[in-house]
C-alpha cells in the first residue's frame, strides 16, 4: 500500500513493495499523489512495473555530457558529432528531464530549424543523434521503460539529391584556374578527385606508402572504428591518368617544387585550404551550383560511360547499395548514342 504524507506545501508518495525497490514521488496536491500512487501500484500487480527514476531525474543535458564522453570516443568523425552535441547544449530544451521530454518538443524544434534556413540533411543528423542518445540510454544506462520520443515525430528526409556534373569546358577553365592559383595541390586534387571518386577526408589523407604505382592499386589500412569505411573500398585500382597525376606530384617533390610532407601524406595541404581556392575559382570563373562533392559523382558517371558493370562501379565507388549507387549516378544523353547505333 502507498504510503501519502504532507511535507509543507507538497505530498510525497512513497510505494514499498517486495521485489520492487522502494519508489517515491513528490506532488503539488494529494489527489495528485493518489492518482500516481494507483497506477504505479496497478503496473506492479499486472507486471508491468518498469522504474523511471533514473530517466525522471537524468536531464538533457547530462544525458548529453555522458554520450560525449562514452559514445562519441568511439565513432570515426568525432568532432563532428561534438559539434552538433554542443549546439544542442546551448537548446533550453537541455533543462528537461529525458522523461519529461515529449516528441512534440522536438518536432517545435525542427521546425525552428527549418525557418532558420538549415539544411534538411542538417537538421536529420542533429535528430538522429537524439535518436540514439536515446536508445542508448534506453539499452545501456538502465533506463528501459524510458520511450523514444523521436519514434513520434516526421524526420527530414535528408539532402536533396544532386546531378551537377561538369558541363562542356568546365573541366579546363577550372583546371587552369586551380593551376595557377597560390596552392600548389590544388590542380591535382581536383584531378584525382575525379579519377579515384574519393571523398575529400580521404583524399586529401592518402599517404604514398598505401600506393602501389606498378600494380596501379591504393591499399587502405584497417581503420578499427570503422571496418567498412564509408566510400572507401580495402583496395582501390586507379586509372592510368590517377597514376600520372600522382607520378607528377612525386617527380615535383624529388626536384623540390613541392615540399615533401613529414607525414608521408600525398598532400601536404589542407581540404579547408585547397576547398577555399575551390570557392574562390568557382566565384571568379561564374561557375554556379558546383560543389567539391559534385565531383564525386562525376567520376562516378564517368565510370559508367566508360561502360563498366554497376558492380565494377560499386567496388570503386564503395558504395554499398544499389540505390545509392543509382543516386550518384547521372549519364549525359549523349553518351548513350553510340550504344543506341
Amino acid at each position: 500500500m502507498a504510503y501519502i504524507k504532507q511535507r509543507g506545501e507538497y505530498w510525497r508518495a512513497e510505494i514499498r513493495r517486495k521485489g520492487y525497490k522502494a519508489t517515491y514521488r513528490t506532488f503539488d496536491t494529494q489527489k495528485q499523489a493518489q492518482q500516481w500512487a494507483r497506477r504505479i501500484e496497478s503496473e506492479m500487480d499486472s507486471g508491468l512495473y518498469i522504474d523511471r527514476t533514473e530517466a525522471e531525474r537524468t536531464t538533457l543535458r547530462e544525458a548529453l555530457e555522458r554520450y560525449q564522453r562514452e559514445i562519441v570516443p568511439t565513432k570515426r568523425h568525432p568532432k563532428q558529432e561534438n559539434g552538433r552535441i554542443d549546439r544542442w547544449l546551448r537548446n533550453d530544451l537541455c533543462f528537461r528531464t529525458l522523461a519529461n521530454l515529449k516528441g512534440a518538443d522536438f518536432a517545435r524544434y525542427r521546425d525552428a530549424r527549418r525557418e532558420q534556413g538549415r539544411a534538411e540533411n542538417t537538421i536529420r543528423l542533429e535528430l538522429q543523434l537524439i535518436n540514439h542518445l536515446f536508445e542508448i540510454a534506453r539499452k545501456e544506462w538502465g533506463m528501459e521503460g524510458l520511450p523514444n520520443p523521436l519514434d513520434n515525430i516526421r524526420k527530414p528526409s535528408g539532402s536533396n539529391a544532386r546531378d551537377r556534373r561538369l558541363e562542356n569546358g568546365e573541366y579546363e577553365k577550372i583546371y587552369a584556374k586551380l593551376a595557377a592559383s597560390g596552392n600548389r595541390y590544388a590542380a591535382y586534387a581536383f584531378d584525382l578527385a575525379i579519377e579515384t571518386s574519393l571523398r575529400k577526408a580521404t583524399l586529401f589523407s592518402l599517404k604514398w606508402e598505401w600506393i602501389d604505382l606498378d600494380t596501379r592499386m591504393i591499399k587502405f589500412p584497417f581503420d578499427p572504428k570503422a571496418p567498412e569505411n564509408k566510400g572507401v573500398p580495402t583496395i582501390l585500382p586507379i586509372s592510368t591518368k590517377a597514376v600520372a597525376v600522382l607520378n607528377s606530384i612525386k617527380a615535383r617533390e624529388v626536384t623540390g617544387e613541392l615540399p615533401r610532407s613529414i607525414f608521408g601524406q600525398v598532400f601536404n595541404t589542407t581540404p579547408n585550404a585547397v576547398l577555399c581556392i575551390w570557392k574562390l575559382t568557382m566565384a571568379c570563373l561564374g561557375i554556379t551550383n558546383l560543389r567539391w562533392h559534385d565531383l564525386r559523382h562525376e567520376a562516378t558517371s564517368r565510370l559508367f560511360e566508360k561502360g563498366m558493370h554497376p558492380m565494377e562501379v560499386a567496388s570503386i565507388t564503395g558504395h554499398k547499395s544499389m540505390q545509392m549507387l543509382k543516386r550518384y549516378t547521372h549519364l549525359k544523353p549523349e553518351s548513350l548514342l553510340q550504344k543506341l547505333g
